[in-house]
C-alpha cells in the first residue's frame, strides 16, 4: 500500500482503512489497452489552478489519441474554462462540497450516482487526475474499459493503473506522469503540443475594447489569497500599486470576484483613478483574456496565477506556505518571491498551524515590497528588451 498524503490523522485513518477493505479488489485489475481509445473521460473536479496545471497532461492524451473524444468533468466554477481547452469534448458539471466553497455541492456518494449514470457513454479510459478516494470513487463507477489515476489519496484498488504521487515533484509533472502511463500502451511518446487555452475570439474582442487605448505597461493586480493563510497584506499590495503607477506610469488592471471589489477599491485610492481599471467580477474567459493583453500579473499563489501563465502572461507570485515546488508557474519570465525559514514552506493550506492562525504568517510577512518591486522591474525589463511577452513553458 502506498503512503497516503493527508495530513488530518483522523481523516488518513478512515481511509486507511478503506483501502484495507478495497485490498483485494486490486485482484481484479484488467490490461492496459494495447490501442488508441476512441473515447476518454478525464475527472478534475478541484479549484481553478488545480484545472490548469492539468492542461500539459490533456494535451498528452490529445497528442497521443488524437481522433478520440476527449470529455472533461469539472465543477461549476471552471466550466468556462473547460470549454476552452483545446480538444476537449464534452464538459461535465458536478460540484463536490467540500471544494464547492459557499455554494451547494453533492456529497460523495451523490457524486458516485452521478458518475454512474454515464456509464451508457461506454467509455474505453476514465482517468482521475486528482489524488482522493473519492473521485477515485467516481472514476471506477463510470464503467470504463480501463481505469487509471493515483494512490496516494486512497482508492487507488479501484482502479487499474494507480500511481503515488510525487508531493516533491510539480502538479503538473505527476499529472503528465500519469497521461505517460496511461499512453504507454499505444503510444510510444506523444508529441509536445501547446497547452495554452484557446479562447473564445468574441470574448478576446471585448477584452481588447476594454483596454483599447490605455497606457503600458498594462499590469495586472490580483491582491485576494483565496485563503487567509496566503494572504499578502493588502497595504503591500497597494504601496506595490503606487510604485507601479509613479515609477513605472503603469496602468494597473484589479481582478477577482463581485467580493474583491471592496479590497480593490482600497487599494485603488492610493493611486491616480486614471491609472487604475476594476475589472472584478468578470467571467473566467474574459479574465483570461483579459489578463492575456497585460504585460504582467502580480498576484499570490492564486488560480489567477495559474490562468496568467495559461495565456503566456509572465506572473510575480507572492509564496508564502505554498510549495513553489509544486505549485509555481514556470514561465521563463515568472519570478516566485518568497523567503526561506525552516517551517516553510509548509504547504499546510487547509488546515494551517495554530500558530499561523489569526495574523499574516512569517512566511508572508517576511516578504518585503521592495522584494516584489525588483522582480517586476526584473520581468518588465525583460520584456522590454525582448520586444513582448514571454513564451511559456509547461
Amino acid at each position: 500500500m502506498s503512503a497516503l498524503h493527508i495530513y488530518d490523522q483522523r481523516e488518513r485513518r478512515l481511509v486507511q482503512a478503506a483501502d484495507l477493505l478495497l485490498a483485494p479488489a486490486r485482484l481484479r485489475r484488467r490490461r492496459p489497452p494495447t490501442h488508441a481509445p476512441q473515447s476518454i473521460l478525464c475527472f478534475r473536479l478541484e479549484r481553478i489552478g488545480d484545472l490548469l496545471m492539468a492542461l500539459p497532461a490533456l494535451a498528452t492524451l490529445r497528442a497521443a489519441a488524437p481522433s478520440a473524444e476527449l470529455d472533461l468533468v469539472v465543477g461549476s466554477w471552471n466550466s468556462e474554462i473547460a470549454r476552452a481547452i483545446p480538444g476537449v469534448g464534452r464538459v461535465e458539471v458536478l460540484d463536490a462540497h467540500w471544494l464547492a466553497r459557499g455554494q451547494r455541492g453533492r456529497t460523495a456518494r451523490s457524486l458516485v450516482l452521478a458518475a454512474r449514470r454515464l456509464k451508457s457513454r461506454r467509455y474505453d479510459v476514465a482517468i482521475n487526475f486528482e489524488p482522493d478516494i473519492r473521485s477515485n470513487a467516481m472514476t471506477a463507477a463510470v464503467g470504463a474499459r480501463w481505469t487509471a489515476g493515483f494512490s496516494s489519496g486512497g482508492g487507488g484498488a479501484l482502479l487499474d493503473l494507480a500511481l503515488p504521487f510525487d508531493a516533491t515533484r510539480h502538479t503538473s509533472d505527476n499529472l503528465v506522469d500519469l497521461a505517460h502511463a496511461v499512453t504507454a500502451g499505444w503510444c510510444d511518446q506523444p508529441a509536445a503540443v501547446d497547452s495554452r487555452l484557446q479562447l473564445d475570439e468574441a470574448v478576446r474582442r471585448r477584452a481588447a475594447e476594454r483596454l483599447a487605448g490605455v497606457p503600458a505597461p498594462i499590469v495586472a493586480m490580483h491582491v485576494n489569497g483565496g485563503r487567509a493563510i496566503k494572504q499578502w497584506p493588502l497595504d503591500r499590495f497597494a504601496d506595490v500599486a503606487r510604485w507601479l503607477a509613479e515609477a513605472k506610469h503603469a496602468t494597473v488592471v484589479f481582478t477577482g470576484s463581485e467580493q474583491d471589489r471592496a479590497p480593490n477599491a482600497v487599494i485603488r485610492t492610493s493611486i491616480p483613478a486614471a491609472t487604475a481599471i476594476d475589472v472584478a467580477g468578470v467571467g473566467l474567459g474574459e479574465a483570461a483574456a483579459l489578463l492575456e493583453r497585460c504585460d504582467l500579473l502580480v498576484t499570490g499563489d492564486t488560480g489567477p496565477m495559474h490562468l496568467a501563465h495559461a495565456v503566456g502572461t509572465p506572473v510575480v507570485a507572492v509564496f508564502g506556505p505554498s510549495d513553489p515546488r509544486r505549485y509555481a508557474p514556470r514561465g521563463l519570465r515568472d519570478r516566485i518571491v518568497r523567503i526561506d525559514l525552516p517551517c516553510a514552506p509548509c504547504n499546510r493550506i487547509r488546515q494551517p498551524p495554530r500558530r499561523c492562525i489569526g495574523h499574516t504568517p512569517d512566511c508572508l510577512a517576511g516578504v518585503s515590497v521592495a522584494a516584489v518591486t525588483a522582480a517586476i522591474d526584473e520581468v518588465l525589463g525583460s520584456l522590454d528588451a525582448r520586444g513582448g511577452k514571454s513564451p511559456t513553458i509547461a
